[in-house]
């Protein structure tokens, strides 16, 4: 490529980043909470299975302070009769803030070279300043976990909310002022690989190959932590993986097959480990398994293609109730980074295919928080929790009567404006299609 050529493409690029960004309709993070606040009248989703029917929720400094059926007053009161107020939704396995444009390389900065990373932290390449955060928001959900990908150990992942100045100012830690990670993410190898001459799935031949190189790893870190005194040299790998062995950090193990599931159980029994299955493609296959192991799942997208040629073409919808029906600890997730605002979709999908629909809310809220163990403070509407709070005009997991009408995370309340409303109102008003 010619000097020439770099120089023109790189303004042409600039271009394209400089277009885009003026439109955007992003403003300034909110202001903490100044005001005590109450919602009052509507129908509260509890996030643990109750609901409230006409009932009223006060937040003050950030906490809840009142949820019940009395018409409790505060310095501002919002009246939200006939609508729905949920716990604040929480994404997990996301590229939310570390993916712009998927097509433009600079834009994606999800993954690092090497297929060993434990200490790389996805959290420093979060970019508040996305275009897509407010879209998400704009559905309901307010916090997402900023995960890597790529490699066998992708690095840290970390849950952030939705509305900062920063990565520090995003970073949530539960009320603590210690920092950990989400997690570490490991990918499996896969037991099967596609034979395209044959045009079938076979048995992956280096799989125990793979698996047994995972294994030397973790037994080379375990070892590591064993050392007295500061080794020498310092390992910065095995450093990081100092808090899997005391369980303080999860690892989030994305596998899909059923043999690679069990496989991943019996791993993480090895070390010691706690464990969450990650996609879980045919975790409905051991779910009674997984629900006596006390081993979670973040299930893959529901609108997918079933895992094998043999299954029903509705098994992705059908996965959610399985598992609750099993009481497995679960939750859903999707793919990607703008994907994210189709979220509470999946779950809506799910209900149509035999999830109760109070379960569905939990899968998106109280489930997430307990599996990433932030259930202390988040993923349910009860006194003492964070205000981060949704409510909706309609059913929030229902694209046709989903309408996002007030957000607060932390008290804060917070702007549900974004690109696409602003492109909306612009183009709407060019045709006169707008009142």
């Amino acid at each position: 490529m010619t000097k020439n050529y770099k120089i023109l493409l790189a303004i042409i690029i600039s271009s394209i980043i400089g277009a885009n960004n003026t439109v955007t309709a992003q403003g300034s993070p909110a202001d903490s909470q100044s005001l005590s606040m109450a919602l009052q009248g509507g129908t509260i989703h509890i996030g643990n299975g109750e609901i409230i029917e006409n009932g009223t929720v006060v937040f003050e400094k950030g906490l809840i302070t009142y949820v019940g059926d009395e018409n409790q007053q505060a310095e501002k009161n919002i009246d939200v009769s006939g609508q729905h107020i949920y716990p604040g939704l929480i994404a997990p396995n996301t590229r939310l803030g570390i993916t712009e444009v998927d097509a433009v390389r600079s834009t994606r900065d999800f993954a690092e070279v090497g297929q060993y990373n434990p200490h790389i932290r996805a959290l420093i390449a979060y970019n508040t300043d996305s275009d897509i955060i407010p879209t998400v928001r704009s559905n309901g959900i307010l916090l997402a976990e900023i995960t890597p990908s790529g490699g066998i150990i992708s690095g840290q992942s970390s849950i952030v909310q939705l509305d900062a100045w920063n990565w520090e100012d995003a970073v949530y830690n539960s009320g603590s002022d210690e920092y950990k990670p989400a997690g570490i993410h490991l990918n499996w190898p896969s037991p099967y690989k596609y034979d395209r001459s044959i045009n079938a799935t076979t048995a992956n031949d280096s799989y125990k190959e793979n698996v047994d190189r995972i294994y030397k790893e973790f037994a080379e870190a375990r070892a590591y932590q064993k050392i007295e005194g500061t080794p020498d040299p310092e390992n910065l790998r095995f450093e990081a993986m100092a808090p899997v062995f005391d369980k303080s950090v999860r690892v989030f193990v994305h596998v899909n097959h059923k043999k690679g599931i069990l496989d991943v159980i019996q791993f993480g029994e090895s070390f010691g480990l706690k464990i969450v299955i990650t996609g879980g493609n045919e975790a409905w296959k051991v779910a009674d398994y997984l629900a006596e192991q006390e081993v979670p799942v973040v299930i893959n997208a529901t609108q997918r293609l079933p895992q094998s040629d043999d299954s029903s073409i509705d098994q992705p919808f059908k996965m959610a109730s399985i598992l609750e029906d099993a009481n497995v600890l679960w939750c859903f997730s999707h793919h990607g980074s703008w994907e994210q605002r189709n979220l509470p979709f999946q779950a809506g999908q799910a209900v149509g295919f035999g999830l109760d629909q109070e379960a569905a809310i939990r899968a998106l809220t109280l489930n997430t928080a307990k599996i990433y163990g932030i259930d202390q403070t988040l993923g349910s509407i009860e006194k003492g929790k964070d205000a981060t709070i949704v409510v909706s005009d309609g059913n929030i997991m229902d694209p046709q009567s989903s309408i996002i009408l007030h957000a607060f995370i932390n008290g804060r309340t917070i702007d549900l404006d974004n690109k696409h409303k602003e492109l909306y109102r612009k183009f709407g008003s060019k045709y006169g299609i707008l009142d």
